[in-house]
């Protein structure tokens, strides 16, 4: 089927089919241009919504946890590549459906263009020849006529017995040149003729037919180019399938890992105190003046001044707060985590002593290596002067040592809360030697001060000698109570001048914290001593005046 045999006569309409296909071809190509803009639109929005949700990560311990939380982070994470294969199949089809369809709707233009001018020549070329033919004939019709009239004038002057013979023998020339025009114009028409009938030929069976084969396969190839593009258009978003069934895949075993026991088990390393439940209060008997006893004797003085002491020193203890039951004390972060419960004080303890040693080992990594360069400085001195690296090894020694007695410093803590070491002293003297390179002051179990004259200051030393001075103030009156306090933590209380308590054991406070770490307290049977005051709960009596 070819359409130069079977549309020989069709050029209007194949001009405009040829036209309406190119514009079929822009239209596909606007589609195409759309479809593009949507998926990158699309791409667009889903990595606003990944990012939108995704953490703020200011600090490491804001990082997610628990099981269902990094399988939504995993998610996204999957989500996000999942956007970027929409921004590959956006990608795909710009350069390899969109792109070519515009380039080759430009050459078809130029290319239908060029054939369509070829048809109209040679259909000029035709008609100026047909013109050509029509002429002739029209000229050899006229001049047949101008024959004819000059046959008849003949005939008649010849047989006119009254025309003269020069007349007939005018007419008789007249006619033999009209007769011989128009046997010129005769073989003119039909050399004419002959040469626009050999041209129509050649115009329908030889020109036409090629233009219109031409015209044909242009269009045939812009059939088979949409064919390949609408393939290419599928093949943009099939070769990205296979990896975004991984992502799909991956966003499945995300959902699979999530683990209700291990999040369950975060929950318990992340809030637990690692107090012990509180015990039962003990009784307070406020009846004792009831049954005082009047005596001069020495057993119901010492009754006397037995109960003199409990009324004054029970004074306000009913205000007292339980801590694991009430809100928490806020106060600004201390070095040594002191004011965390224990549990989570050790974890911190442990994640700063993980931290520094990875610091000591890259800082140890650091030293080998500068020391190794400068052996080979040392034997080979056109390389470089080992003197340059000598402050640069300096102050990796200095960080070393810095980070050694940085971890020592947080293992000492670590051991108290673990209960590893044994009495307070030694751990307060290995507290003392880490706090020369430090800026905090720390006081006894983990307190700190800001004067640095006191850092090595334990319980106050008019109570280190209390012995000698028995004999000379036994008599005088106890100090009055000027509030309470409840042990956060027990405290052994080895050292002379200290009183040991119990977790969640209730004192009275005779003497506040003078800026050292230590407050005096006294315990219901009359016992005194000093203990830390990061180690308990202060509550002070409003109208107390002090000690």
């Amino acid at each position: 089927m070819s359409w130069g045999t079977e549309l020989w006569d069709q050029f209007d309409s194949l001009d405009k089919h040829t036209q309406w296909g190119i514009d079929f071809l822009e239209r596909y190509a606007k589609f195409v241009k759309e479809r593009i803009e949507i998926e990158q639109n699309y791409a667009k929005q889903l990595r606003n919504l990944v990012k939108k949700y995704c953490p703020k990560r200011s600090s490491k311990d804001e990082e997610p946890r628990f099981t269902s939380c990094i399988a939504f982070f995993n998610i996204l994470n999957e989500l996000n590549d999942y956007a970027g294969q929409r921004e590959v199949v956006a990608e795909e089809m710009a350069h390899r459906v969109y792109g070519e369809l515009m380039r080759y709707a430009h050459d078809l233009k130029t290319e239908r263009k060029m054939h369509l001018q070829e048809g109209r020549k040679a259909q000029q070329y035709l008609d100026m020849c047909w013109k050509q033919m029509d002429n002739s004939k029209k000229k050899f019709e006229r001049e047949c006529r101008e024959a004819e009239k000059a046959q008849q004038s003949y005939e008649r002057l010849d047989n006119d017995t009254n025309a003269t013979k020069a007349d007939v023998e005018k007419a008789k020339q007249q006619l033999n040149l009209r007769t011989h025009m128009a046997d010129e114009n005769k073989n003119e028409y039909a050399a004419q003729l002959q040469n626009f009938n050999g041209e129509q030929h050649k115009h329908f069976y030889v020109v036409i037919p090629q233009i219109y084969k031409q015209l044909q396969e242009m269009d045939e190839r812009r059939t088979i180019k949409l064919s390949e593009c609408y393939r290419g258009f599928a093949d943009s978003e099939r070769k990205v399938i296979p990896i975004i069934s991984k992502c799909l895949e991956g966003m499945i075993l995300a959902a699979k890992s999530v683990d209700e026991r291990r999040d369950s088990q975060m929950v318990v390393d992340s809030f637990k105190s690692g107090f012990e439940p509180p015990g039962d209060f003990p009784f307070e008997d406020y009846s004792q003046h009831i049954y005082r006893t009047i005596s001069d004797g020495t057993i119901s003085a010492s009754k006397q001044e037995s109960g003199k002491m409990d009324a004054k020193t029970t004074v306000g203890k009913a205000k007292g707060k339980l801590w694991l039951f009430g809100k928490k004390p806020k106060g600004p972060a201390l070095e040594d985590f002191s004011h965390l419960p224990p549990e989570q004080r050790r974890k911190k303890l442990q994640q700063r002593i993980d931290e520094l040693n990875r610091e000591l080992q890259k800082e140890s990594d650091q030293k080998e290596a500068l020391n190794k360069m400068k052996d080979v400085y040392e034997k080979n001195p056109q390389m470089g002067d080992p003197g340059s690296l000598q402050p640069k090894l300096a102050e990796t020694m200095n960080n070393i040592d810095r980070l050694r007695m940085e971890i020592h410093k947080n293992e000492a803590w670590l051991s108290e809360v673990e209960g590893k070491t044994g009495g307070r002293g030694d751990r307060r003297h290995s507290s003392d030697i880490n706090h020369l390179v430090t800026q905090g002051r720390e006081s006894p179990e983990g307190s700190y001060t800001d004067d640095a004259n006191q850092e090595v200051r334990g319980p106050p030393q008019q109570h280190s000698h209390h012995n000698e001075f028995d004999d000379e103030f036994e008599d005088d009156d106890p100090l009055p109570a000027i509030g309470h306090c409840k042990a956060i933590y027990p405290f052994d209380g080895h050292n002379e001048g200290t009183l040991a308590m119990k977790e969640g054991e209730v004192l009275y406070i005779i003497e506040e914290d003078k800026g050292d770490g230590w407050t005096r307290a006294r315990r219901q049977n009359g016992e005194e001593g000093y203990v830390p005051t990061s180690y308990i709960d202060v509550t002070l009596e409003k109208n107390s005046k002090g000690s």
